[in-house]
């Protein structure tokens, strides 16, 4: 809580923190508390984020329904749940099911959340698709138009104008054609259309910057099937485990290299062993962590610079 305010805005923010399960030390004993305890980190990512900032929220399945409608109470959209499916081998042993009454867990999610935009129409925060409308209904030119102004014959580039579910975003191409139409055929005392100070029109570039990243990888689905963090990868202190919940590299990578380019910054707020930051920096990332237990930052610490070395940073 006392780094966020020095931090750079994240790109993408990387969620690994209580789980309410007794998990690990600091970790809440139980999820009944769980969502006032990330309530105050939602606000400061939510204050410190942008609209291009996707956050990876990990947790047990019940722990995330739990803190998921704060998220939404802070301007996050939901976007999908990931499992990571641990597979048979993160069972230890046998099970006696007769005893537990239920089937053996070997999984956690991920869930993506990405900042919902906002802009202001006469001072009230309105959506992303309440602001188009509203902006080209200002110009008193027909939304039949705007299907001649993007070059198309049907009615697909006025789902860029609804309200309703069927809404979806306009590519930088043709929000420029649309603006640009706008602003020099339009009622000249509305005069610029589509702006956000009033006096210069959003151009390409700048609307690119109003929706997250998303580098889309073929044949990657929701579910995640990679057995838990062993051999050389698995930090030990002897024959123990460091951290009960080390999470594997391939999976941190693979959420920070779908949401964020080359240079981006990366938050880990509960850093562990900081496997986001190791993740980030060999994907030439920069990061942020912190963690609050003082032995487990101490071997973050190490493993970050032995990294380092590696990649000659």
């Amino acid at each position: 809580m006392e780094f966020y305010k020095s931090w750079p805005t994240p790109i993408v923010i990387v969620s690994d923190g209580p789980y309410g399960i007794s998990g690990f030390p600091g970790d809440l004993p139980a999820i009944d508390k769980l969502a006032d305890w990330y309530e105050p980190h939602i606000e400061k990512w939510t204050q410190k984020s942008s609209a291009q900032t996707t956050l990876w929220f990990w947790n047990t399945e019940v722990g995330w329904a739990t803190v998921h409608p704060v998220l939404l109470k802070h301007g996050w959209r939901y976007r999908g749940c990931h499992v990571w499916d641990k597979g048979i081998a993160h069972i230890a042993g046998n099970v006696n099911g007769k005893s537990i009454k239920k089937l053996p867990v070997v999984t956690e999610v991920c869930a993506q959340y990405v900042k919902e935009p906002m802009f202001k129409v006469e001072s009230k925060p309105v959506t992303m698709k309440e602001w188009l409308k509203h902006e080209w209904a200002r110009t008193g030119l027909p939304f039949s138009l705007t299907n001649q102004v993007c070059g198309v014959k049907d009615a697909a580039t006025r789902k860029y104008f609804t309200l309703s579910h069927l809404w979806y975003y306009p590519p930088a191409e043709a929000f420029e054609k649309i603006q640009k139409y706008a602003n020099q055929h339009g009622a000249k005392d509305g005069r610029p259309y589509f702006s956000i100070d009033g006096e210069q029109p959003i151009d390409k570039t700048q609307w690119e910057k109003f929706r997250y990243k998303f580098n889309y990888e073929h044949g990657v689905t929701n579910v995640w099937r990679e057995p838990p963090v062993n051999g050389i990868e698995r930090l030990k202190n002897g024959m123990k485990a460091l951290h009960s919940n080390q999470k594997p590299l391939k999976l941190m990578k693979l959420i920070i290299n779908l949401s964020s380019d080359k240079g981006d910054c990366v938050w880990e707020p509960f850093g562990g062993l900081c496997s986001g930051m190791v993740a980030a920096f060999s994907l030439k990332r920069c990061g942020c962590a912190a963690e609050v237990d003082h032995d487990v930052f101490k071997h973050a610490v190490a493993r970050l610079k032995d990294e380092a070395s590696k990649l000659d940073l």
